[in-house]
């Protein structure tokens, strides 16, 4: 197990644990899609935000587990102009790496 720390244009922002991905990881991150991103996302298909598919294609890791933990902050790091985008707070680090996962398993295959 690793611990690695998530900076964004300089900015620390949070302590997370990485683990190796298995099917429990992918499992728990098609929940939390379920859970907390499918009124907004959707996988392949563009919907109120950005589909699955885009987001995995723009951004890095990183980027992407900070836009959960603090979409206000990274939103305008990102240089969008508002966020509709709400925090997930309740949600634990191998929580939130486990999504991060599930949304980067979309990603273009080059």
């Amino acid at each position: 197990m690793r611990v690695f720390l998530i900076r964004l244009s300089g900015v620390l922002l949070l302590p997370w644990i990485l683990h190796a991905g298995n099917a429990d990881n992918e499992e728990a991150g098609s929940r939390l899609f379920k859970a907390y991103c499918w009124g907004c996302h959707h996988q392949t298909a563009e919907a109120f935000g950005p589909s699955f598919r885009t987001i995995a294609n723009k951004r890095t890791p990183e980027q992407i587990m900070a836009q959960i933990v603090d979409p206000e902050r990274v939103s305008k790091t990102l240089g969008y102009r508002r966020n509709s985008m709400p925090a997930f707070n309740d949600l634990n680090a191998t929580e939130i790496k486990a999504l991060t996962d599930f949304i980067l398993s979309f990603k273009d295959k080059k």
